[in-house]
């Protein structure tokens, strides 16, 4: 059986787009609130709502847990040593805050149950804080998000507005969180769906689709990488509506622990003032799958 929790990813759930119907219905794309810009995407902070900063005398040592296998947001790099840019968010973590900080790696399928027996304090792993994982955990404010992107070839065209993908064709993987977001907010848009990220992504190669629509992280490595070819690039900006994209990753704690989960909020507000954040995004993403303002 799976556990209740898994990584950060875009859910394939296609039963959203009963949903999508009932949105597109009662609101129009001219409605600034119906349509989410993706030229000017919210940030994860906001300087008008600055943290305060917590009591600390009790936050002495900061024990992460974390795993492995999922880079390059924790992995185990070539000399045995965790990295990633989890693993270097934590540690900016204790550094902002002056407390000790140790990082552990535990197998995924256990480190809930590791978190919960005493055996660390904060799960930086890129948990998904799922409805049924907020039953069991408490989550700091959201340290990135998994946004939809779209990809053109180099050549192609930039425009991504509805208007402009009215009768074009657009690369999707069918039945998930894509495909409906499309259907919804790009009615007249041809979608091209593929049953896998390589088959949509060889639809846009090929020439079967204009334009390419999927999870910009993994599109971002797929662009930086050698199975690109070094064909395609971002076309517009990040889309981040929450119904489809979900809310956003934090780090996971055990429930009593919300001075803990204080800290670290007014951490990460600093890491990201100060510029650190942006510094560690551009280290591990060369080709960002945020957009400005991530």
């Amino acid at each position: 059986m799976q556990p209740y929790y898994s990584k950060a990813r875009v859910p394939v759930v296609f039963l959203i787009c009963i949903l999508s119907v009932v949105t597109f219905a009662c609101c129009s794309l001219s409605d600034a609130h119906a349509f989410p810009s993706a030229e000017d995407p919210p940030g994860l902070w906001d300087l008008k709502r600055r943290p305060d900063r917590p009591d600390l005398r009790a936050v002495q040592q900061i024990r992460f847990l974390t795993e492995d296998e999922y880079p390059p947001f924790n992995f185990q790099g070539p000399s045995g040593k965790l990295e990633g840019f989890n693993i270097d968010l934590a540690r900016a973590i204790c550094a902002e805050l002056a407390v000790t900080c140790t990082v552990q790696a535990r197998r995924w399928d256990t480190i809930v149950a590791a978190l919960e027996a005493g055996q660390g304090d904060v799960i930086a792993a890129s948990l998904s804080g799922t409805a049924e994982a907020r039953e069991r955990l408490l989550f700091t404010a959201p340290y990135y998000r998994t946004p939809g992107r779209f990809v053109a070839l180099r050549n192609g065209p930039d425009d991504v507005s509805p208007a402009a993908l009215t009768g074009k064709r657009v690369a999707v993987v069918a039945d998930t969180a894509h495909q409906a977001y499309l259907t919804t907010y790009f009615p007249g848009a041809t979608l091209v769906a593929r049953p896998s990220e390589a088959a949509a992504r060889e639809a846009l190669r090929s020439g079967q689709a204009d334009f390419l629509f999927g999870d910009g992280i993994s599109l971002a490595f797929w662009l930086n990488g050698s199975s690109s070819a070094d064909c395609c690039r971002f076309a517009g900006g990040p889309y981040l509506e929450s119904r489809y994209f979900g809310e956003g990753v934090g780090m996971a704690l055990r429930p009593t622990d919300d001075t803990l989960r204080r800290a670290i909020d007014f951490a990460l507000f600093r890491i990201w003032e100060r510029g650190i954040y942006a510094d560690l995004v551009r280290r591990w993403f060369p080709v960002s799958p945020f957009g400005e303002g991530l």
